[in-house]
């Protein structure tokens, strides 16, 4: 007798069976989703982009492959598809906030264009990330440093001790261009190494890093100008200052001979406690700042993306865009149709 059972294809009635759990598991058809991050991040370190860039694209990236595990949704490259995305986008506004998932939507949507781009190819068909899925973030009045706060500000930093003039100067610097506050804090002061020294006093210029590494002049002002060499004077009696490489130099904590962007941010926030001024005073509010005052005086916008660093114009618009109305109600208070009868 024969052990061996013949296999009949054509066999009516012959049927596969699968389990439940078995059919529930998406076929994956492209790249897992862990590797193209993997691969990403790779790719946005090779790339230059900032750390905080970086961790904002991954942490986004890495809660989307959580989410569609969760849910035994596709996680591969080919199989997220946009009602995947759309679900994952409500979740969030619903968990946390309309902005918060906005950023996840911008994040996704950079990650999915680099997989579909001809470069990467991980995903054939078009991105499952569809503008028609944003979510409509409220737009919120940004709160900007007025030139009363700015007064109330400097005026607390009129002694003549080395932690005022430096913090007079800071204000200043970050009044009249915007600077962020790495790239303002990062500048390093070495005249006896013009290659590596960042200070132009007489050109009215500091050369600051921005976001991805890039070197930009940044222009100063005759009164800004004015404090920073102030400034200088009083740095040259510092303890640090032949060895410190660095422009703005601390007076307490661990390294006096270098003031961290944690450090103007604390300094900032106790001079607005002293000027009164209710809202908290930050960096943020002053690179703002910086660019309505500019549009306000009659720069254009082109001008204004280049003194503050900014790649494109959207981030003009992103900025000052609050205060359009008043810039646009103090030109029509000077072009007024009626007061020219």
């Amino acid at each position: 007798m024969s052990n061996v059972i013949e296999f009949n294809p054509e066999r009516r009635g012959t049927r596969r069976r699968t389990s439940a759990a078995s059919r529930a598991i998406p076929v994956p058809r492209g790249a897992h989703l862990q590797q193209c991050l993997e691969s990403w991040q790779l790719s946005l370190e090779s790339a230059n982009k900032a750390d905080k860039t970086i961790r904002s694209y991954t942490d986004v990236a890495g809660m989307f492959i959580t989410y569609l595990t969760d849910n035994s949704l596709p996680c591969d490259a080919e199989g997220v598809q946009a009602e995947h995305v759309r679900a994952f986008l409500v979740r969030e506004r619903h968990r946390t906030s309309e902005a918060s998932a906005d950023v996840c939507f911008r994040n996704l949507r950079v990650w999915f264009n680099w997989m579909c781009s001809d470069e990467i190819a991980e995903r054939t068909s078009p991105s499952p990330v569809l503008k028609a899925d944003r979510p409509n973030v409220t737009k919120k009045a940004k709160k900007y440093i007025t030139e009363d706060e700015q007064r109330r500000l400097l005026a607390t930093a009129r002694s003549n001790s080395f932690e005022d003039r430096r913090d007079l100067a800071l204000m200043m610097v970050l009044y009249d261009s915007g600077p962020r506050a790495s790239g303002i804090m990062g500048v390093r002061y070495t005249p006896r190494d013009p290659e590596s020294n960042d200070v132009d006093i007489r050109g009215r210029r500091l050369r600051i890093r921005l976001k991805g590494g890039d070197e930009h002049w940044l222009p100063l002002g005759s009164k800004a100008a004015q404090a920073l060499d102030r400034y200088l004077r009083a740095r040259s009696a510092h303890s640090k200052a032949l060895t410190s490489p660095w422009l703005w130099l601390g007076i307490q904590g661990i390294n006096t001979s270098h003031f961290s962007p944690e450090g103007l941010r604390d300094m900032l926030v106790r001079r607005g406690a002293l000027a009164g001024i209710v809202d908290k005073v930050t960096p943020h509010r002053y690179r703002g700042t910086a660019a309505h005052e500019l549009l306000k005086a009659g720069a254009g916008k082109e001008v204004v993306q280049r003194v503050l660093g900014w790649k494109t114009a959207e981030m003009v618009e992103h900025y000052t865009d609050a205060l359009a109305d008043e810039r646009a109600r103090e030109v029509h208070a000077r072009l007024s149709p009626g007061d020219r009868l």
